[in-house]
């Protein structure tokens, strides 16, 4: 009776350790792209632990996976892009992500690949561009800053090849994934490429870019990358755990010494 009674004892307590457990356990899974996003998700994650708080930072290498993964609920949240691409995302897949925070800017640039400066451009030059809605306009938008182009006014942030209404180099634009960008851009003339995937390569807006988006831009408050989740989701606990430690001045100090400009918090 005795060892019975021990067993019963030894059962609840520990259905009883098992509990609380599951009751004090906060962690929170991530997918971000690896640079700058999942380098910026480390140092949130020492933040957080200091709170009890577990954050699993899961990396892609799109732009599609992360979001049907924080729709099905696989991931808590995502951190890799911005408003317009989101916008377009769940319009084009019916979707239901929301935007939490913003954290950091990162400048879209042009890159030389066979042709090394814009003085000398060749008639007929093959510039890259990123192929999804949102990011094409904006390599569009900045060729148009830079005088090598002209888009129809009304195009906006939906702008494609096809809005182009002036051409004086008969520019031909090359539509590619944005993650394909950096290893074709030693076969085409020059390539805009995405902030993420160009530090991935080695490469810095600030440095090796031959023009980029300005951090005091009209892009550079609409391209801000955000914290997003699945809408009914922003106001859970770990999720603005997560959006406070982004946007502290700790991740901010961490950004401007990094990445030297490639990469620009949006903490004031």
């Amino acid at each position: 009776m005795k060892k019975i009674l021990a067993l019963i004892l030894i059962t609840v307590f520990a259905l009883a350790l098992v509990s609380c457990g599951k009751k004090d356990s906060k962690t929170i899974t991530v997918g971000a792209t690896p640079v700058p996003h999942a380098e910026i998700l480390e140092v949130c994650k020492e933040i957080l632990a200091k709170e009890g708080i577990t954050l699993v930072i899961k990396e892609f290498d799109d732009y599609v996976i992360p979001n049907t993964s924080t729709e099905d609920g696989s991931l808590d949240a995502n951190y890799f892009q911005h408003t317009p691409y989101l916008e377009s995302f769940n319009a084009e897949r019916g979707t239901h992500l929301v935007s939490v925070c913003a954290v950091h800017y990162e400048p879209l640039g042009l890159y030389p690949g066979k042709s090394k400066s814009l003085s000398d451009i060749p008639d007929g030059a093959q510039i890259a561009v990123p192929n999804d809605t949102s990011n094409e306009a904006r390599a569009l938008l900045l060729l148009e800053y830079n005088g090598l182009l002209k888009l129809d006014p009304n195009a906006g942030l939906n702008a494609t090849a096809l809005d182009i209404i002036e051409n004086p180099h008969n520019i031909e634009i090359i539509e590619m994934e944005a993650a394909q960008l950096t290893a074709h851009l030693p076969d085409v003339d020059y390539a805009v490429i995405n902030g993420n995937y160009a530090l991935d390569a080695g490469l810095n807006a600030a440095k090796d870019a031959l023009v980029f988006e300005t951090s005091d831009s009209v892009a550079a408050e609409t391209y801000a990358n955000i914290l997003v989740v699945k809408k009914g989701n922003e106001n859970d606990e770990l999720v603005q755990a997560l959006a406070k430690a982004l946007t502290s001045e700790e991740v901010k100090k961490f950004i401007e010494e990094k990445y030297e400009g490639s990469v620009v918090s949006m903490v004031g």
